[in-house]
């Protein structure tokens, strides 16, 4: 354990706090964020496709719930005039790449029910002003269209009145209601809000219509994918620094030990002292004991 001890340094509990809430969120919201949108993309695109191939129904066969649960993207007929008076620009819209406008109408059904119809797109005036904006046909219609799901209410973005026309930010049936004074029923989508009819092209009243979504799953698999390597690599990667860092300590051990061992301080392994050598006699030496010492 006393190996291990470092890690309780303030920094590397820093470090392993923000490894483990960086996985957390890897694995809890970053990753379900990316597939969620991958999964609904892909029931989008699945609606859309089948909508293509599918004949229109009746509206009032959606409006009666009679239709599939996931009404969104269905095309539908409707039978009925236009409300005179009931245009509403929907600001900040495209067209061709420049400024533009969605053209909003309400639609009374023959039974009396009023729906929104998105007419489709039209070209700002110098960028920055709607065009005139005819009024839709008057007299009894045949409409065939696609069911929309209402965009909801952008906060901050109140309607106006501007240039003549009645403005908003977004296509909503709630907001288009209070706008027009006028009570629309909304058309079942399958989803929390209700949803309004968008024109097909060459119908009665219509404009450019808006481009459908392209099919494309889009990269969110990949990112979902992505995060979830990344909430797996994080704490690996953690691993990998406590393991280099214990196995840089024990070289840093292992090093000290054999200068220590070498050290003259240490009398266990100080080196024996080696008997001193005598001293080779002298001449005078040698002839006095041949000789003998004194004589003569």
């Amino acid at each position: 354990m006393r190996r291990l001890a470092f890690l309780l340094r303030p920094s590397w509990l820093i470090l392993a706090v923000l490894v483990a809430a960086f996985a957390y969120l890897c694995f809890t919201v970053l990753a379900p964020w990316q597939l969620g949108k991958n999964t609904a993309t892909s029931h989008r695109n699945q609606l859309i496709a089948d909508s293509v191939r599918a004949d229109p129904v009746d509206v009032t066969t959606v409006l009666s719930g009679t239709a599939s649960e996931h009404t969104e993207w269905r095309r539908v007929t409707a039978s009925g005039s236009y409300v005179p008076d009931s245009t509403v620009l929907v600001r900040l819209r495209h067209l061709d790449g420049a400024p533009g406008y969605a053209v909003l109408a309400a639609f009374r059904l023959d039974d009396g029910r009023v729906l929104l119809v998105d007419r489709g797109l039209v070209s700002a005036v110098e960028g920055s002003r709607p065009p005139q904006v005819p009024e839709p046909p008057a007299g009894p219609q045949r409409i065939e269209a696609r069911v929309r799901m209402s965009e909801g209410v952008t906060p901050g973005k109140d309607p106006s009145v501007q240039d003549g026309y009645r403005q908003v930010y977004s296509i909503d049936t709630t907001q288009e209601t209070a706008v027009l004074r006028q009570s629309l029923t909304p058309v079942p989508t399958g989803g929390e809000r209700g949803g309004y009819l968008q024109l097909s092209d060459n119908q009665p009243g219509a404009f450019t219509p808006t481009p459908l979504p392209q099919l494309d799953a889009g990269p969110y698999l990949s990112y979902g994918l992505q995060w979830l390597a990344f909430g797996i690599m994080a704490p690996l990667g953690l691993g990998y620094f406590i393991y280099a860092e214990i196995r840089e300590r024990r070289k840093e051990k292992g090093a000290a030990e054999p200068a220590r061992a070498t050290s003259p301080a240490d009398p266990a392994r100080s080196e024996p002292v080696a008997p001193a050598t005598p001293a080779a006699p002298t001449t005078e030496a040698r002839l006095a004991d041949r000789y003998g010492r004194g004589r003569g």
